[in-house]
């Protein structure tokens, strides 16, 4: 067992106490979920039992011995590892490679290849994974990624595996795949301590529960013996009587008011005849689609199978092979992500911590990036000089908006995984684009997060701009989106139509789609992975 008792952490770049004599205890043979709304410490503390991070105060204890872990590898070789948001692999090696690092099989002084690759090329298949061990991590999509993070830890036979928002990114059917990962790693007798926003799916496949709030662990036992009201109340406020329900959505025609339809009739994304071949990734085949304004359009898909190849053609970061791209009747078509943006394209990609802004630099860097044409202003704005206090201000009011109210000059690497992607969407809200395309714009966030996304997005809509989202979240696409398709093995299917507030109360509400929408969620989900999909 690994107890965490009493830990603090507060973070001296900005002074905020992260934790407060927060506890935490994971047993061998248990599925332990860690709860709470963003920015309650959930990722600081599995950070700190990882090793990522040293508490300020407090005791870690590994089957009744107090230890002090130096440091990841120190806690790794204890049997602790962790599974990141967004796993860090070296880019320039292949999978197995990065999979052995650290821990090489050796002939002698030099690595065994051959042993390296035949054991990692094992687990894979013990475990269902079907990853390519030869492939290079920098071709990995995001979902293939993990797979190798957990491959990784697997391969140095960890015991305690902590995984961070795991099924952020992955279809229905590969969520139940890893769900039953977890029981065979539980079955084995190992811990999984599981970071996780879904409610419903924490119910079902916790023994335990624990619950964080502003940095404090308020509730901690059985899951049995919670139920979805009680810990939503726990999460975000009240004891353990039910929340008060918020408002109930307008119904989904609501979001374009009749008298604005004629206005907002425009087309203003058209896809024709588009097909991507790029070597390594999964192609796309003659994909057409239009986005109107006032119209949020969802694609649904499994990212290692084309939904992230379409997406980035779409913003011009692949080059399509045949096809036109039309944005506001521009032809973009293979004239990159400037273009796109130029043609009034905003953008959030899956790739939070890759593209979508930089975690080493001050998170005014990332908030202020596409705005620095605006800030060269008179004469010396010809030479390219900005006005500072523009940008300042700029950055200040996207985090308002956001609700993010720490100093804009903290490193991205120090904020929760929930208030970076409440950072990222208010920065493309910002633009005053006419079309976002939107990967995963749930990622990441809690119930209320959520809730404000939709409405965010109706009111966008409302008022003229078109949306197009990409998310192996179908439930995020029932509750966000107006119409939606699915994309597997490079083809898009034809679009759906939600039924009318379903998907926004099971948002907002925290709970599973009505009859009409679970149909139309299995429907979907076989679109885009067929039957008997395995997590792979």
């Amino acid at each position: 067992m690994i107890a965490l008792r009493g830990i603090q952490k507060r973070f001296a770049a900005n002074g905020v106490l992260a934790l407060d004599q927060a506890e935490f205890h994971l047993r061998a043979g248990e599925i332990h979920a860690l709860v709470g709304e963003n920015g309650a410490g959930k990722s600081t503390l599995m950070h700190i039992m990882a090793g990522f991070l040293r508490p300020d105060a407090g005791s870690i204890s590994i089957e009744g011995k107090e230890v002090r872990l130096s440091g990841p590898a120190d806690a790794l070789a204890r049997g602790i590892g962790m599974v990141r948001q967004h796993p860090n692999l070296v880019e320039g090696f292949t999978v197995w490679e990065d999979c052995v690092l650290g821990a090489e099989p050796r002939r002698g002084f030099l690595l065994n290849r051959t042993a390296a690759r035949e054991r990692i090329a094992a687990l894979s298949e013990r475990w269902g994974f079907g990853l390519d061990i030869s492939a290079r991590a920098a071709s990995l999509t995001v979902s293939q990624r993990q797979k190798a993070a957990v491959l990784a830890l697997l391969a140095r036979n960890a015991r305690f595996l902590i995984f961070d928002e795991p099924a952020a990114v992955l279809t229905p059917a590969e969520t139940q795949g890893l769900f039953a990962l977890f029981r065979a790693l539980k079955a084995e007798g190992k811990a999984v301590a599981l970071i996780s926003h879904k409610l419903d799916e924490t119910l079902a496949l916790a023994d335990a529960i624990t619950v964080l709030r502003r940095g404090k662990t308020i509730a901690a036992r059985d899951a049995a013996s919670f139920s979805g009201e009680s810990l939503r109340s726990l999460m975000f406020g009240g004891g353990e009587s039910p929340a008060e329900e918020p408002p109930a959505p307008a119904a989904r025609e609501s979001r374009r008011p009749p008298a604005s339809r004629a206005r907002i009739s425009t087309v203003k994304l058209v896809v024709e005849n588009l097909e991507v071949r790029v070597p390594g990734r999964p192609f796309i085949r003659d994909v057409r689609l239009e986005v109107c304004a006032g119209t949020i359009l969802g694609v649904a898909g499994v990212r290692d199978s084309g939904l992230e190849t379409l997406e980035l053609a779409i913003t011009g970061l692949l080059r399509p092979a045949a096809g036109r791209i039309l944005l506001q009747g521009k032809d973009i078509t293979g004239k990159g992500i400037r273009a796109f943006r130029e043609a009034g394209g905003g953008y959030l990609g899956a790739d939070r911590l890759g593209s979508a802004l930089a975690p080493a630099l001050p998170i005014r860097d990332s908030l202020i990036i596409h705005a620095h044409r605006r800030a060269r202003r008179g004469v010396l704005g010809r030479f390219g000089i900005m006005d500072r206090d523009f940008l300042d201000a700029w950055a200040r009011g996207i985090m308002d908006r956001a609700g993010v109210r720490v100093s804009p000059k903290d490193r991205a690497g120090f904020f929760s995984g929930g208030m970076l992607q409440r950072l990222i969407l208010a920065r493309e809200f910002a633009e005053d684009a006419s079309l976002l395309v939107m990967a995963e714009p749930g990622w990441g966030l809690d119930g209320p997060g959520r809730a404000r996304l939709n409405e965010t997005l109706r009111e966008y809509a409302a008022s003229g701009g078109a949306a197009l989202l990409f998310s192996t979240d179908v439930d995020e696409l029932l509750a966000l989106a107006d119409e939606i398709a699915a994309l597997r093995n490079g083809v898009l299917s034809r679009l759906e139509r939600p039924p009318a507030q379903d998907g926004d109360q099971a948002v907002q509400n925290g709970g599973q789609p009505g009859r009409d929408g679970a149909l139309l969620r299995e429907r979907i989900g076989r679109a885009m992975v067929g039957t008997g999909a395995e997590y792979a």
